[in-house]
């Protein structure tokens, strides 16, 4: 037996050519409407829903590879991102530990993330897949073995279309080849022919039933499948949509969590590098008027140096009533002070004058005289005083307990939670320590006038510079 050079037989495949062609003659015969085509609408419907379910489950799958194609460049951004926060955190900063270790948490989040969704969701959809080109194998199979039994069916129905032709020839008169044969040839004739049409009969009839037998047992099998496999696209679906829904749920409130940890650890480090840059401000404020001042006292240098923090000491120029109120008091001391320009330190040396012996006494009555209205006119226009309060007395009908009143002449913004917060023009009355040894040098202890009046209670006192403040 002759084989090609593949090894496939040559006898095979001359059948197999021999099917195509039949096929082909078949199918034209049948668009053409000269031959019957066996129908079934059932199974054209479950053909027609199996295409649509592979049509979408491809689409699916196309856009789930797509989705996980996304997440993993995601992730590769999101661990940058974090690498460049990390690199560019300094080591002192607030929370370097905390931001490297989120850094790390987001980058195994989002790989647990890709992981899961490619276990439980696109290897699912891939084996989903996988069934629907063997089934669109069979279908195609289907379709040739039921051209295959139309044609088988065909043939019978021609041959025995033949057989009745036949008969009827046999009962007309012989032919002349026939007259002529010897009579006992004549016989041997006949029965020639009768089996030789018999013998294509049974042939063709063979032919119908196996080619019947293979067409029903493949639409036998994918009448049962199709119906079935439509029906197992709503659980896929449900199945694959909740995995990736839950990964999702579960990966964004572990993710929020983490960039809620960033957020507070970023706001406490800009909290803390506004005080250093405050504690920085003031330290050169406070240089600067130190540098200004004519005389410092040595309570106000001990406190900026126990306090880093202390704010920026408020100007040394003493106001108007004081400096009259010194005027008069320097006409009884041993020398006269003129004011000084106190923004320039030492500028002038004081003037000498003669003793109060040598003064004239008219004079020193013309000073009394000129200088007493004007404290009378400060003390009493001096805003937030109390009413009671006249020709500059600072300690008439102070409630008891308390030592003097000052009145702030800078905002001041306490630092610690003993200190007290002032306004500029709010009154404050002073209180002793409980301890002298607790008392730093500059700082006063004290209440708000206001919070007093209206809770009458120490609830709210607190510490505060002295040089901020004016006594009244």
């Amino acid at each position: 037996m002759s084989e090609t050079g593949k090894g496939v037989n040559a006898g095979k495949l001359a059948s197999n050519v021999q099917k195509r062609i039949t096929r082909a003659q078949e199918k034209m015969m049948q668009k053409l409407g000269k031959a019957d085509e066996t129908k079934d609408t059932v199974f054209e419907e479950g053909v027609a829903n199996f295409n649509k379910q592979m049509a979408e489950g491809t689409k699916l799958q196309r856009d789930l590879r797509a989705y996980l194609a996304a997440i993993k460049t995601m992730h590769e951004c999101s661990k940058h991102l974090q690498e460049c926060l990390a690199e560019m955190y300094e080591p002192d900063w607030f929370g370097k530990e905390e931001v490297d270790s989120i850094a790390e948490d987001t980058d195994l989040l989002w790989g647990d993330l890709h992981e899961k969704l490619v276990d439980t969701a696109l290897i699912s959809m891939d084996t989903y897949m996988a069934q629907f080109p063997e089934i669109k194998a069979r279908i195609a199979k289907r379709d040739r073995k039921l051209v295959d039994f139309d044609s088988a069916r065909h043939h019978f129905a021609s041959i025995q279309k033949s057989k009745k032709k036949d008969e009827v020839k046999t009962a007309k008169p012989l032919t002349l080849m026939e007259k002529a044969a010897p009579s006992w040839a004549q016989g041997i004739i006949s029965a020639h022919q009768i089996a030789q049409t018999n013998l294509t009969r049974c042939q063709a009839e063979e032919e119908l039933a196996r080619a019947q037998k293979v067409f029903e047992e493949i639409n036998s099998d994918l009448q049962d499948e199709l119906p079935s496999l439509w029906d197992s696209r709503v659980g896929f679906y449900v199945t694959t949509f909740q995995s990736i829904a839950g990964l999702e749920e579960k990966f964004h409130r572990e993710i929020g969590k983490l960039n809620q940890n960033l957020c507070n650890t970023l706001t406490k480090m800009e909290e803390q590098q506004e005080i250093k840059k405050a504690d920085k401000t003031t330290g050169k404020s406070g240089a600067a008027a130190n540098h200004n001042a004519t005389v410092e006292s040595d309570s106000t240098k001990s406190a900026s140096k126990l306090s880093p923090g202390l704010p920026v000491p408020r100007p040394l120029g003493p106001s108007p009533a004081k400096e009259e109120k010194q005027d008069i008091i320097n006409l009884f001391e041993d020398e006269l002070t003129p004011n000084i320009n106190f923004t320039t330190p030492s500028q002038f040396d004081s003037p000498k004058v003669g003793s109060l012996l040598d003064m004239d006494v008219d004079a020193v009555h013309v000073v009394n005289a000129s200088v007493a209205p004007q404290a009378d006119t400060t003390a009493t226009t001096k805003p937030n005083a109390d009413a009671s309060v006249t020709n500059g007395s600072s300690d008439a009908e102070l409630p008891s307990g308390f030592l003097y009143k000052v009145k702030a002449l800078h905002d001041y913004g306490a630092t610690d939670s003993d200190e007290l917060e002032l306004k500029a023009g709010e009154v404050v009355f002073v209180m002793p320590f409980n301890n002298p040894d607790e008392q730093d040098d500059g700082w006063l202890l004290g209440v708000k006038e206001s919070h007093w009046l209206q809770k009458k209670d120490f609830t709210a006192k607190g510490v505060f510079p002295e040089n901020f403040t004016q006594r009244l």
